[in-house]
């Protein structure tokens, strides 16, 4: 056994349970997924696991190494690669002996890091990062990229246990394909979350994640599937005799009271002539309201999951139609030349330039635009030059005056440091009076107990709804919306929501996605494909 689990809990900074008595053992060879909706606690827990959260309460015993692959990366971009690695002490230690230390300290350090550059440098080509420089700044990599990285530390430390956190959100074709190779392949025990059904499928067991501890479900992902399937049908047969016998039940309460009133009439009588006492009259009453009154709370019982899913379909539904709305006050002219491109490349200090050949290329108001193109093709650099981060190194881009917005992976609208109710107000440049925040806030399916919780806590989906809200109370709809990766840390249901709220947006929409049925749902009709040129669908 090389991880044993026994009475996890987790409660958030502001106190509310987020899961509680979660156990489970992980075997040597065992390939593990945790599964469950946004919001259920899957990246805290695998976080807890990893040793990368320590408040949490019960049991966790580690019997092996580890290595830990995060969803976000966005806090290790002011650092080098070797030390979002965690090597940037080796390669300190090895250079010092190289330049002739006689310090034990280095040589303590190396005692089994002696190839430590050479495997660096066959684990990036494995990735396929080969030409990244251990010395460079991470936020110099795509997200992809990124990813790649974190993905060869697995070979360069040789860990029995992987940990790997939504791996494939950022990676293009050929990249999960990589990664879908080594999971087949490989001897280390592992534990994952994803919503990638193909990785899921190299999976066996399913765990999912609960309230109130893990179920285990055995096989892989269509196995799960399958047994889900036949829960969800043996509930709703539970739901429908539990209905039947309430209706029932509701009918004999009725007769019941139809029966004491005649009784009542006839007990005035016989009091009268010295018949049967009031008290029993009560105790039959009593045991009728009780009976009706414990059915009652047997049904609600097994109906209260099925409200909640109901309240939270209703709300989607909701929020797609608040963000109809707001959409519509896009006004800017159809067709309106927005960007014009001509010969742009791009070059980072020190590199070549980015594109095999110089882009040209024009963005009209109204288009539906995707960037595509394999991890460290230079997407989000184009992403850049198109929102006037950087300028290009070559040829010229001309932009017309626009009111965009940025919904990115990381939820950059998303100030960490804040309360939900405080980000709320941050947005709030319509001066909204305090109640129609609120009740926006509730739209978007954030309860008054939530209102206090530091956003940093927030899961994938929490995140989008917020910053969705937020979008809602800047009152004015932006004429371009940028969208980068925008369904990585997504469930399902929530994937299917944002393509369709982005769907009725008639404004210009550029986005990078990996995701094809996402940009097929949210309507995109074009595209950049960086090894070429654009192509009208």
């Amino acid at each position: 056994m090389l991880i044993n689990a026994q009475h996890i809990t987790y409660h958030t900074p502001h106190h509310k349970t987020l899961f509680q008595d979660i156990g489970f053992s992980l075997q040597r060879g065992e390939k593990a997924a945790i599964v469950g909706n946004n919001g259920t606690g899957k990246t805290t827990l695998l976080r807890i696991i990893a040793g990368q959260e320590k408040s949490y309460d019960g049991d966790l015993q580690v019997t092996t190494n580890r290595y830990y692959v995060p969803q976000h990366y966005g806090h290790f971009n002011h650092i080098s690669v070797a030390a979002a690695l965690g090597i940037a002490p080796l390669l300190e230690a090895l250079r010092a002996v190289e330049n002739g230390t006689t310090d034990q300290h280095y040589y303590d350090l190396l005692e089994h890091h002696w190839d430590i550059a050479a495997r660096c440098e066959e684990a990036f080509a494995r990735w396929g990062i080969t030409g990244i420089s251990l010395d460079q700044p991470l936020q110099q990599l795509s997200g992809g990229m990124k990813t790649r990285l974190f993905l060869s530390g697995i070979d360069i430390f040789r860990p029995s246990v992987v940990l790997l956190d939504e791996p494939t959100n950022h990676l293009d074709k050929q990249a999960r394909t990589l990664l879908y190779n080594w999971i087949a392949q490989t001897n280390s025990a592992l534990l994952l979350t994803s919503h990638d059904r193909q990785l899921l499928r190299l999976c066996n067991p399913i765990w999912e994640l609960q309230a109130n501890g893990i179920k285990a479900y055995g096989g892989n992902y269509d196995a799960y599937a399958t047994q889900k399937a036949i829960e969800s049908a043996a509930k709703e047969h539970q739901l429908a005799h539990q209905e039947k016998s309430f209706r029932e039940a509701k009918l004999q309460q009725q007769q019941a009271l139809e029966r004491k009133q005649r009784s009542d009439a006839q007990a005035r009588k016989r009091s009268i002539k010295g018949g049967e006492p009031k008290i029993m009259h009560n105790i039959w009453r009593h045991n009728a309201e009780l009976s009706t009154a414990k059915l009652k709370q047997v049904h609600d019982d097994k109906l209260s999951g099925l409200r909640e899913e109901m309240r939270e379909a209703a709300a989607m539904v909701q929020m797609q139609r608040i963000m109809k709305g707001y959409f519509d006050d896009a006004v800017l002219a159809f067709g309106k030349v927005l960007v014009q491109a001509t010969g742009i490349h791009y070059a980072y200090p020190g590199s070549p330039v980015l594109w095999r050949k110089s882009l040209t290329f024009t963005i009209r108001s109204g288009t539906r635009l995707a960037i595509k193109g394999s991890n460290g093709s230079g997407k989000t650099t184009l992403f850049n030059l198109l929102q006037g981060r950087i300028l290009p190194t070559e040829g010229d881009i001309q932009k017309a005056s626009f009111n965009a917005l940025l919904l990115d992976q990381d939820y950059s609208l998303i100030d960490r440091h804040k309360t939900v109710l405080e980000q709320a107000f941050a947005f709030n440049k319509s001066r909204l009076e305090v109640p129609m925040v609120h009740t926006l806030l509730a739209n978007f399916l954030f309860t008054p107990e939530s209102w206090d919780r530091s956003c940093a806590v927030l899961s994938g989906g929490e995140m989008l709804r917020l910053s969705l809200c937020c979008m809602v109370l800047q009152n004015k709809a932006p004429d371009v919306i940028f969208l980068d990766e925008p369904v990585n840390n997504l469930d399902l249901a929530n994937i299917h929501m944002l393509a369709k709220i982005f769907a009725d947006y008639r404004g210009t929409l550029i986005v990078i996605s990996h995701d094809e049925g996402f940009l097929e749902e949210a309507g995109i009709t074009d595209e950049i494909q960086l090894e070429g040129d654009i192509r009208q669908a």
